[in-house]
């Protein structure tokens, strides 16, 4: 390890970081002298806007008092105090209908109405806490007379609920009497039931052991018609012959078809060589045509070199006529006996 060069990295890092740091703080600071700055500038606007608003409302105060404006008279604190009423008594002409100065209830004997209609609502309240006391004491007595009555009601129920559980308790002791009869008669109707069932099964248990099903006997599949027709619910299976008849024709049908593979893939086989012979006569064809395309290349590159060879020599001619003054139809017969 290179430790003179780490030092000297560890040392350049070290110079650095103090760089950043320095350009940190000197940025912090600006930042705190600007910010300092925006204080002061912000105090002394908001000082100006004080001083700029108290001097426009002294002005308005000196200059421009509300008794000076043209709509003071709508704006006038006292002209309340300063009109008239908007009506001296119940019958003043001023007050139209479509003038909307007097409503229902707003009369001037307002106060003398009122005392009458709280005095007439209390003789109402008075009679009303009378009625009502009368009401209660009524419902009181209907009440007294309704708990004699549910209590006389509940005591005649209870004694007919007595009756019908005394009624009850002897029908259920009869109904569990004739059950139990019942019952019992059941239970050996059950057991005789079972008896038969059990002698019934074993009886035909012992037919069906014996009978020609289980013992799977060939001779109940032949049908009523004839020995080849046969009833499919009681074939039990194919004879040894006829298993072997149906191998022979399996095996027949497999070498039937090993022969027609064999023949299939004969088949294929000329089909594949046909198929061969025609891809190289193709290709023998297509090399045939490639070479004469060639040569008939040949021969047209062959000839269009005499023919750039003869155009050159005619331009090389026909410059030196232009300097020669040599006749064009005397060149024209030079020239075509040069190229014969």
């Amino acid at each position: 390890i290179d430790k003179d060069a780490l030092d000297a990295q560890v040392k350049e890092r070290k110079i650095q970081e103090a760089a950043e740091k320095a350009e940190h703080e000197r940025f912090a600071h600006d930042m705190k002298k600007n910010d300092k700055l925006m204080c002061l500038l912000e105090e002394r606007q908001k000082n100006e806007t004080k001083d700029l608003n108290r001097a426009l409302v002294e002005f308005q105060k000196n200059f421009q008092k509300p008794e000076t404006r043209r709509e003071f008279d709508l704006n006038d604190p006292q002209a309340l105090k300063k009109d008239r009423p908007a009506r001296v008594s119940d019958d003043d002409p001023r007050c139209t209908i479509s003038g909307m100065q007097k409503f229902m209830g707003e009369d001037l004997n307002y106060d003398q109405r009122m005392k009458f209609q709280k005095e007439q609502l209390r003789e109402w309240s008075l009679q009303q806490q009378k009625d009502w006391k009368n009401a209660l004491a009524d419902q009181k007595l209907a009440d007294d007379l309704y708990d004699k009555f549910r209590v006389e009601l509940d005591r005649k129920i209870m004694e007919e609920q007595k009756k019908e559980e005394e009624s009850r308790r002897a029908v259920c002791t009869a109904t569990k009497n004739f059950n139990r009869i019942q019952a019992a008669e059941l239970d050996r109707k059950n057991e005789l039931e079972k008896a038969q069932k059990m002698k019934d099964d074993m009886d035909e248990i012992t037919c069906l052991l014996r009978g020609d099903f289980l013992s799977e006997n060939p001779n109940q599949a032949i049908g009523p018609w004839g020995k080849h027709n046969v009833l499919v619910n009681r074939w039990k299976g194919m004879n040894q012959e006829q298993l072997m008849a149906i191998r022979a024709f399996q095996k027949e049908q497999a070498l039937e078809k090993l022969r027609v593979r064999e023949q299939e893939c004969q088949r294929d086989a000329e089909w594949d060589r046909q198929r061969l012979q025609a891809a190289r006569a193709q290709l023998l064809w297509e090399r045939h045509q490639q070479r004469q395309n060639q040569e008939q290349r040949r021969g047209l590159d062959g000839m269009n070199a005499v023919l750039s060879q003869e155009q050159k020599a005619k331009n090389i001619y026909l410059k030196e006529e232009e300097y020669s003054n040599v006749p064009t139809d005397e060149f024209y017969a030079q020239f075509n006996t040069t190229t014969r």
